[in-house]
């Protein structure tokens, strides 16, 4: 059974990193899926408080890298509030669309389109879709750097 237990860890482990090709898939909740497939399958007293209190600031800390990095850079170049719900909308659209590229191609295009109807000017529309995929992408950097992070911890904690 423990063998079961770990290839299951191993697997939330992955799609916590396919979440960041496939925003649908909740990439940090899949992660705590493995931990605590680990504490209530394998060994409950293993992994103590201080071990649940670094991943719930690194939780923090990746929702909050995630919403300073996409409100940073479309507050700089002055998108729309039209252009950001667009811009979230297409990047789950774009996930399903030619992946991954369509996480690129989709949102630019549907929030250059936005952004035109909102009587911003080309210059404009551009540097607000060109804003919105820089976010998206940084975002995901920050994401797999503290999921690393947060996978760090867990062999850590299980291994020391």
């Amino acid at each position: 059974m423990t063998v079961i237990f770990w290839v299951l860890i191993v697997v939330c482990f992955a799609l916590a990193f396919v979440g960041l090709m496939y925003p649908v898939i909740p990439g940090v909740l899949v992660l705590w899926g493995g931990f605590l497939i680990y504490q209530f399958g394998i060994n409950h007293l293993e992994l103590t408080w201080t071990f649940w209190g670094l991943q719930i600031l690194f939780t923090v800390i990746l929702f909050v890298a995630d919403f300073i990095a996409n409100s940073y850079f479309l507050k700089k170049y002055g998108s729309t509030k039209w252009g950001e719900r667009i811009g979230v909308i297409s990047i789950l659209v774009g996930s399903f669309v030619f992946p991954p590229f369509g996480l690129l191609i989709v949102p630019f295009f549907s929030v250059l389109m936005t952004e035109l109807l909102h009587k911003k000017s080309g210059k404009e529309a551009f540097a607000v879709a060109l804003a919105t995929v820089i976010s998206f992408l940084s975002s995901s950097v920050a994401k797999a750097v503290i999921q690393l992070l947060m996978i760090a911890v867990f062999i850590l904690y299980v291994v020391l």
